[in-house]
């Protein structure tokens, strides 16, 4: 195999010693081809077969191969063919060859039918575009492994990005990631840039026209920001994010965050994009936080209160005084048993409401097909069954959770009206939560106990001292009325009284 050092030599002697062609080859023992070649090219040209390598068993089935991969470019991007499936393919038509020597045809073709594309390089305007996309990432919770969804929103300007993490994709977590991104970054860019996702694009129109859900265009008019959609298939269009995704991926998430909820996890995530807004941006001379600051003047502002980033829907109660949504059930206060009421899903929380009146709020849950019980719903209708106390689910549940104090003074009231009475004292005393904080209630039973008292009577006396120590009264300033500063401080004459006795 021919070196550069040969070529050098050839063309040496050539052009500057003006050897011939003949001479050379006597001299250096290169064949004429070769010289000629050195002569026209300053190095050896790499080898090139001057026709394709036969492939006798792989040759019948290429025009095969071709039309399964000119095929699978018209279908979904999801469902084309793997190199592995056109080889099971292959297969039903008798092929006797490799799995590999398919798999680097179909790569060899792919690369040919691939063409890379050009990109211009962008520069934005503070205060005027951001992108927002969709991530996931796996995390520990609780001690369970479980994929969270990640939705982050980075301002095109200063870099600046958002991160916050929910249980799913839905619309009332993509309008909650928003509101939360925009009292991050102080206000709401003027364009936000956006894939085709179903929360916000009902249908793709022809060319950059889109047919938007209706809720997204009230959440949109609200802030009055403009959005703007990538051609589809066409991620490149907002790379800025696409690239954050995988950035937040590798260096927010990694390795495996253990956490005990979603609300410790967005603080993590809070103070992991808080400490990322002091990196430098490859080509700008001031840091992320200085453009930032540069932004936030060109903001729209933030309305005076928030959008509700909620999913409404019209429901009834049970029989069990349950509602439902996403196949878990729950409660509501009995009384609410036969009305209609109204149930916003919150990504995180669950209100239900009758008229405007908030009657119920859970944490929402994750899981299917759970009951989700207040204790306290189901109060009033045990007043009526003491008798179901001891096998109401709501009870039991609360009863592994409540102090020890409340156990021993069901035991008493128990003892000392055996006849159901007791039940229902124990009952009324519960019922103390409902307009009163359970710490103060527990810190009124367990001072009721101590002073003997166990008795609804004793709870209720020992809780309004607990709430007159919670709530002291300002002391009054008698210095500009020092004639009132000893009212009720000077000392007692007993005279007076003999007084009252001498008129008597």
């Amino acid at each position: 195999m021919k070196k550069v050092e040969d070529y050098e030599e050839i063309r040496r002697a050539y052009f500057v010693e003006k050897i011939s062609i003949r001479e050379i080859h006597r001299r250096l023992g290169q064949d004429r081809d070769t010289i000629r070649k050195a002569i026209t090219s300053p190095a050896p040209q790499p080898y090139q077969m001057a026709q394709p390598r036969i492939a006798p068993v792989l040759g019948p089935y290429k025009q095969a191969i071709d039309e399964l991969l000119k095929e699978s470019e018209q279908q979904r991007r999801k469902q084309r063919y793997t190199a592995h499936r056109i080889y099971e393919l292959l297969l039903e038509k008798s092929y006797p060859g490799s799995e590999g020597a398919v798999h680097n045809y179909v790569c060899q073709q792919r690369k040919k039918r691939t063409a890379k594309n050009a990109f211009l390089p962008l520069e934005f305007e503070p205060g005027q575009d951001a992108q927002v996309d969709w991530g996931e990432a796996e995390v520990e919770m609780n001690g369970e492994r479980l994929m969270v969804q990640l939705f982050i929103m980075r301002l095109n300007y200063s870099r600046a990005r958002f991160v916050m993490a929910f249980p799913f994709q839905k619309q009332e977590a993509f309008w909650a990631g928003h509101i939360q991104a925009y009292h991050f970054f102080g206000g709401v860019p003027r364009r936000i840039t956006y894939d085709n996702l179903k929360t916000a694009v009902y249908k793709i129109l022809v060319g950059r026209n889109r047919q938007e859900q209706q809720s997204f265009k009230t959440f949109r008019s609200y802030y009055l920001f403009e959005s703007n959609y990538c051609t589809p298939a066409q991620g490149h269009e907002k790379g800025g994010v696409e690239n954050d995704v995988g950035y937040v991926q590798r260096n927010f998430m990694a390795p495996v965050l253990k956490v005990n909820s979603y609300e410790e996890l967005n603080r993590n995530l809070h103070t992991a994009c808080q400490q990322n807004i002091n990196r430098h941006v490859r080509g700008e001379d001031a840091p992320v936080s200085e453009l930032w600051e540069e932004e936030k003047s060109l903001f729209l502002p933030l309305p005076a209160a928030d959008y509700a980033a909620c999913i409404t829907h019209l429901v009834k109660p049970n029989a069990y005084s349950q509602v439902e949504l996403d196949t878990n059930r729950y409660s509501v206060p009995v009384e609410y048993r036969n009305s209609p009421l109204v149930l916003q899903a919150y990504p995180f929380q669950i209100k239900i409401l009758s008229d405007k009146d908030v009657i119920a709020e859970h944490a929402r849950c994750f899981s299917r097909e759970q009951d989700i019980l207040e204790p306290l719903h189901y109060l009033k209708l045990l007043e009526q069954r003491p008798g179901a106390f001891n096998y109401a689910k709501p009870i039991r549940q609360w009863r592994t959770q409540w102090p020890k104090e409340y156990e021993r003074l069901l035991e008493e009231l128990r003892n000392r009206w055996p006849d159901g009475r007791g039940v229902r004292e124990f009952i009324s005393i519960l019922k103390l939560h409902q307009d009163h904080p359970a710490r103060q209630v527990e810190q009124a039973v367990r001072n009721a106990i101590g002073l003997g008292a166990s008795h609804l009577a004793g709870v209720q006396f020992c809780l309004n001292q607990v709430l007159k120590g919670a709530d002291h009264l300002p002391t009054l300033d008698m210095s500009l009325h020092p004639a009132l500063a000893q009212v009720g401080n000077q000392p007692v004459n007993l005279q007076k009284y003999d007084q009252l006795l001498s008129v008597r």
